[in-house]
C-alpha cells in the first residue's frame, strides 16, 4: 500500500491537495474534462476552499465564472435572449441602465453583489437621484430577471435582489398610489367648462372622446379614422402611439402593437363620442387633412395646431389649465353666491381612463363585459375598479333599505 502524502508539518494529505515548495497549498480537481485548481496559504484555508468548490459541484454552480463575469456581462446576455421584447421597452430599459446601473453597480463580479449591496444602490438611487416609486420599479425590473438568469445559469446560488425592493418600500413608506375617478360634479364641471369656453373649447373633442372610451392615451392619439366605423358605431383599437426615448437620445413618436393581446379590442360609440369625432370630422374638413405619417400609419383623427399628432404631456398640460381656471372662476363666483365652491382634483390624462372605468363599474355588473371593453389583460384588475366604484352604490342601497327590513 502507497505511503500517503503529507505536508511539512506530518499532516496527511487528501486526494487533490498538495504543498508546493514555497509552503502553499494547493487543491486540482477536474470539471467538465478540464483540470482546475485552487491555492492557499494555509492548509484550512484550502480545504474551506475545497468544501465550497463541492457545494458548487452538487449545486451545478460555477462560481469561478461569477468571480469573472461582471452584472454588465450578464445584462448583455440576458437583454440579447430578450427577442420578445418591444422596441420601446427595449430601448427603455437599455436607457436606465445605461444611465443608472453601468458604471456603478454593473461593474462589479457577480460573485461579490450580495442583498446588502442591491439594497444600498437603491438606497442611493432615491436619496442622489431622487428617484420615485415608478423609476425604481424600472430598475428592480431590469436587475431582478438579470440576476435570475445568473442563478439559472449556474453563476450564482442565490438572486441578491430578491427582496430588496419590498425592502425599499417598507422602509420609506412607499405605496402606489391610486389614481382618482373624477366624481360625477368634477366630470360636468370638466366637460362643462370647456363646453362654453372660448380659450379651451377646441380640447372638447379629445377629452370627451377619452372619457367616453376609456381608451389609454397612446390608444388615443394613435387613433385613425379608418378605425372609427360609422356605419355600425364602433371604434377599433388595433395599435399604440408612443413618445420615448430613443438609444440615440432623441424622443420620437413611433407606432408600437397594443400593450397586452387584450388590447386589441373594438369599443361601442356613445353618441356624445360619435358627436365628438363628428366635430373633429368637420375641423379637419375646413382645415385641410394632414399628410402627418408614423411608421407607415397616416390620417390620424386627433392633431394639433401644427397638424402633427398630440404628445401626452402637451394633453396633461392642457388639463393642468383648464382646472387651474376653472377653479379660480368657480372659487370667485362661489364667494359671490356665498356657496361652497365645486372645485375639481388635479389629475393626469390616465385619470380619465380610470373615470370611465369607474362609471362604467357603477352601472354595469358584468365583469367580463367591463374587462373586454377595458382592455385589462389581468380580471384582477377590473375586479379592483369595480369593488372601489360600487362602495359607495351600497352604502346607498343600505340608505334606501332604512326601516324596510323589519328587524326592530
Amino acid at each position: 500500500m502507497a505511503e500517503r502524502r503529507k505536508d511539512n508539518k506530518g499532516r496527511v494529505l487528501k486526494t487533490g491537495e498538495s504543498q508546493r515548495p514555497d509552503g502553499r497549498y494547493r487543491y486540482t480537481w477536474r470539471n467538465n474534462g478540464k483540470q482546475q485548481e485552487v491555492c492557499a496559504l494555509t492548509l484550512a484555508e484550502l480545504r474551506e476552499k475545497e468544501r465550497q468548490i463541492q457545494r458548487d459541484i452538487e449545486d451545478g454552480v460555477d462560481s469561478r465564472k461569477a468571480d469573472t463575469t461582471t452584472l454588465n456581462d450578464m445584462f448583455i446576455k440576458y437583454m440579447a435572449g430578450k427577442t420578445e421584447l418591444k422596441q420601446s421597452t427595449r430601448t427603455n430599459y437599455n436607457y436606465m441602465y445605461k444611465n443608472y446601473v453601468h458604471d456603478n453597480l454593473g461593474r462589479k463580479k457577480l460573485s461579490k453583489i450580495k442583498y446588502s449591496d442591491v439594497k444600498a444602490f437603491y438606497t442611493a438611487l432615491i436619496r442622489e437621484k431622487n428617484f420615485k416609486p415608478n423609476s425604481m420599479e424600472i430598475i428592480n425590473t431590469i436587475l431582478h430577471p438579470v440576476f435570475t438568469l445568473a442563478v439559472r445559469d449556474g453563476y450564482i446560488r442565490t438572486n441578491p435582489s430578491d427582496g430588496a425592493m419590498q425592502e425599499i418600500k417598507k422602509s420609506h413608506n412607499w405605496e402606489k398610489p391610486k389614481r382618482h375617478a373624477l366624481t360625477i360634479e368634477e366630470q360636468e364641471a370638466f366637460i362643462g367648462y370647456m363646453a362654453q369656453s372660448p380659450i379651451y373649447n377646441h380640447w372638447l373633442p379629445i377629452f370627451t372622446v377619452l372619457l367616453g372610451t376609456g381608451c389609454r392615451i397612446g390608444e388615443l392619439i394613435g387613433l385613425r379614422w379608418c378605425d372609427c366605423d360609422f356605419e355600425n358605431n364602433i371604434i377599433s383599437i388595433n395599435h399604440n402611439l408612443i413618445y420615448r426615448q430613443q438609444d440615440n437620445g432623441k424622443c420620437e413618436m413611433h407606432i408600437t402593437t397594443p400593450k397586452t393581446k387584450a388590447g386589441t379590442r373594438t369599443i361601442p360609440m356613445l353618441s356624445e363620442v360619435r358627436k365628438a369625432l363628428f366635430t373633429e370630422r368637420k375641423n379637419q374638413m375646413q382645415k385641410g387633412f394632414s399628410d402627418c405619417e408614423i411608421d407607415g400609419y397616416s390620417n390620424f383623427v386627433f392633431l394639433n395646431r401644427e397638424g402633427y399628432v398630440h404628445n401626452p404631456m402637451t394633453l396633461n398640460r392642457a388639463i393642468g389649465r383648464i382646472i387651474r381656471d376653472y377653479n379660480a372662476e368657480e372659487s370667485e363666483n362661489a364667494k359671490k353666491e356665498k356657496r361652497e365652491p365645486v372645485l375639481i382634483r388635479h389629475f393626469s390624462v390616465h385619470n380619465l381612463r380610470h373615470t370611465f372605468c369607474t362609471r362604467f363599474c357603477e352601472n354595469e355588473q358584468n365583469l367580463k363585459v367591463i374587462q373586454e371593453i377595458m382592455g385589462h389583460s389581468d380580471i384582477s384588475t377590473t375586479m379592483n375598479v369595480y369593488a372601489e366604484a360600487t362602495e359607495g352604490k351600497k352604502q346607498e342601497a343600505f340608505k334606501n333599505l332604512e326601516g324596510k327590513i323589519k328587524i326592530g
